[in-house]
């Protein structure tokens, strides 16, 4: 759809503001009353998929300055996750433009507002004009259409992890970005989070030696349905067909919808694919792999729940080998986390806690050396910033392509019952041709087309 000249007038704005960090910089005539940037100087925001992340996503995001979101989408108009009806926050279409808009109202405190727009197909999002970005925290089965969808239609986009379910999907997402030129954000946070940036700069200074063995220690998968397991017919605030979307019709149970879906392989990679994105993105950074992977993936030790609900493991581990002789352990066997070993030390980071081998290694006046990967920032921040820069994120769509990587061949691994060699340059198993096609094949169920 053709873009109005208000539109682009506003994006032009915003490329060209000397990179905007803080309202403090803005122009004192681009500020509104209430203190933030006037309406049409800030980034416009669609948000698709509002359950439990997409409400912290309104939070993050709400809470920038010079962004506004602007409309929601959700083809679940009203639900309470899994939880019994009504207990617990209210979540869906309905309540998240309720909730923008009390957001909005209590900042303004009187001053200029505009609702925001609720919509149940995220197509809508897509074609509209007022928007310069759109958020996706939708189902994993669900995240490359929304993106190319979006990046086609001119839109940046911030993308929850794993960037997409199956593997080729992610190399046509950031092959879009590229061609497209969008400012693309996966939503793995801690890349903006100092105790891990800090981790990456130990090792990448050399601090630990030369790394050894990396131990991703993810969480283990559902040993046994995690809610109701009745099958019934999918409540009327509900569009199942279209949730489903691109992924096979499976019977509609709340053990396998809102919270649990990702213990399917219809709709998401099981705890596996949930966490990967997240941990090993960071071993990836640490050992300078964000553009590159191993060169052997092999599955040990995989263990399926025994139940029918689900069929992603429930114990797993995935060994690599990488050029440089780096072993990686990805299993949840491992603490959560990640654990760098070299030969002069060790460090272990996850979520406000790292540790060393030397303490002193883990505090906050140790210098570890020239190499500095980032300022720590909001990871909504670092978006904004870059879409008003058109610089790359800290989570670009090849990045965290490329950290989910292993867990698809993983999985791949398993399925053919061997090891695989892999060339990360051009994405290719190697003399195995029924992997290579495993890896690469996946069917949309109609009226969904695969993405050319």
């Amino acid at each position: 759809m053709a873009r109005t000249d208000a539109h682009w007038n506003r994006r032009q704005f915003l490329r060209t503001a000397a990179a905007m960090v803080v309202p403090a910089v803005i122009p004192a005539s681009a500020i509104g009353r209430d203190g933030r940037p006037a309406a049409g100087e800030r980034v416009t925001i669609g948000i698709v998929g509002v359950g439990s992340r997409g409400f912290n996503l309104i939070q993050w995001f709400g809470a920038e300055a010079d962004a506004q979101i602007v409309a929601v989408c959700d083809v679940d108009s009203l639900h309470y996750r899994d939880n019994p009806w009504g207990k617990g926050r209210a979540m869906g279409s309905q309540p998240a433009a309720k909730a923008v808009e009390a957001l909005y109202a209590k900042q303004a405190a009187g001053g200029n507002y505009r609702s925001c727009a609720a919509h149940a197909d995220y197509r809508e999002l897509c074609a509209r004009n007022d928007l310069d970005a759109l958020v996706i925290a939708t189902p994993d089965h669900w995240h490359a259409l929304v993106a190319i969808e979006a990046m086609r239609q001119g839109k940046d986009v911030y993308c929850e992890k794993p960037v997409t379910h199956h593997f080729r999907e992610g190399q046509l997402v950031y092959q879009e970005a590229d061609r497209r030129k969008a400012v693309f954000q996966a939503g793995s946070q801690q890349r903006s989070d100092y105790l891990f940036q800090r981790a990456v700069e130990l090792v990448r200074n050399g601090v630990i030696g030369k790394v050894r063995l990396v131990e991703v220690g993810l969480p283990a998968g559902y040993a046994e349905p995690q809610g109701d397991t009745t099958v019934e017919p999918p409540p009327e605030h509900l569009d199942y067909e279209f949730w489903c979307g691109p992924a096979p019709t499976i019977p509609y149970m709340r053990a396998r919808h809102h919270r649990w879906w990702r213990g399917h392989r219809a709709f998401g990679g099981g705890t596996l694919m949930d966490w990967i994105g997240h941990h090993n993105d960071i071993a990836h950074w640490a050992l300078d792999m964000d553009h590159a992977g191993p060169v052997k993936v092999e599955a040990l030790g995989w263990q399926y729940p025994p139940t029918e609900i689900y069929n992603t493991p429930h114990h797993y581990e995935i060994r690599c080998q990488y050029p440089d002789g780096v072993t990686t352990s990805i299993s949840d066997q491992y603490p959560n986390g990640l654990k760098l070993v070299g030969d002069e030390g060790w460090v272990f980071v996850t979520r406000e806690r790292l540790n060393a081998s030397d303490p002193r290694w883990a505090r906050p006046d140790f210098d570890p050396g020239p190499v500095k990967v980032a300022e720590p920032t909001r990871h909504a921040r670092n978006f904004l910033d870059c879409v008003r820069s058109r610089r790359a994120c800290l989570a670009s769509a090849e990045i965290a392509h490329r950290s989910i990587t292993p867990g698809h061949l993983g999985y791949v691994a398993q399925a053919v019952g061997r090891a695989l060699e892999w060339d990360a340059r051009r994405e290719q198993i190697l003399n195995d041709e029924e992997a290579e096609k495993t890896l690469k094949s996946f069917r949309y169920r109609e009226p969904w087309t695969e993405i050319t």
